[in-house]
């Protein structure tokens, strides 16, 4: 079968440093965006199991020990659970230190927020990667549009005639590397759009079980609001399924 001489492989073959560079340039940034979706995603799809475990199983056990492991580990929930109680511990028992000027209330909501912001962090980590492929990308491949019409336009003047054999292969690839950019940039911008909803998702079911932690640590039992809420969604639920 006869290779396309207008194809991907003629254009790498055919195609000078410039060429080669921005083709290369456009693979690494298509790889970098898609490293970063298929982990975040993964990533995220593991907060969603803790998130429902946090909403659910933790406050359906008898104490606090038996609620973390129904967090599981390596996931935000069970590193705030985490940090309320050890800072509940650590007041205790650091009694005469500077802290004792903050109340226990500001002390737990202080290491509960540290945590939450930390949290905050990681889920970022990867999104300006994201950001930058999207809106860079397609000026890349601009970049070898640019040079393959003057390539094209050398390509006449040199023959003196702009016959379709004489500029077919310039054109096609300005017209590749423009296909190539957009195809880089739309599932690196897609896939930003996408993380940023699902982050800010799930810095707010956070905040959500941190005030709760807050209560329960505080006061021995979960915030009524949060409760009731919960359970008219409960409710809702068992009445929508009947």
């Amino acid at each position: 079968m006869q290779a396309n001489p207008y194809g991907l492989e003629s254009l790498w073959i055919e195609g000078d440093l410039i060429t080669k560079g921005v083709t290369v340039l456009l693979i690494v940034m298509s790889i970098a965006s898609w490293y970063v979706i298929v982990t975040k995603a993964m990533q995220l799809i593991n907060y969603r199991r803790a998130s429902h475990a946090a909403g659910h199983e933790f406050w359906d056990t008898t104490n606090l020990a038996e609620g973390v492991l129904t967090l599981g580990t390596n996931n935000p929930f069970s590193d705030i659970a985490h940090a309320g109680a050890s800072a509940m511990r650590h007041h205790a028992a650091h009694k005469g230190h500077l802290h004792d000027q903050l109340l226990l209330s500001d002390w737990v909501t202080l290491s509960l927020r540290q945590a939450i912001d930390e949290t905050s962090g990681k889920l970022q980590t990867g999104m300006a990667i994201l950001a930058s492929v999207g809106s860079t990308a397609p000026f890349v491949g601009l970049l070898g549009t640019v040079w393959g019409i003057y390539h094209a336009l050398v390509s006449i003047g040199t023959s003196g005639q702009a016959s379709i054999d004489k500029v077919a292969g310039p054109v096609g690839e300005a017209l590749i590397m423009t296909a190539l950019g957009l195809a880089v940039a739309i599932p690196a911008t897609f896939g930003y759009n996408a993380l940023v909803r699902s982050n800010k998702s799930t810095i707010a079911k956070l905040n959500k079980f941190g005030f709760d932690l807050h209560a329960l640590f505080i006061t021995g039992a979960r915030s009524s609001v949060t409760a009731i809420a919960d359970d008219n969604a409960g409710r809702i639920t068992s009445s929508r399924s009947a």
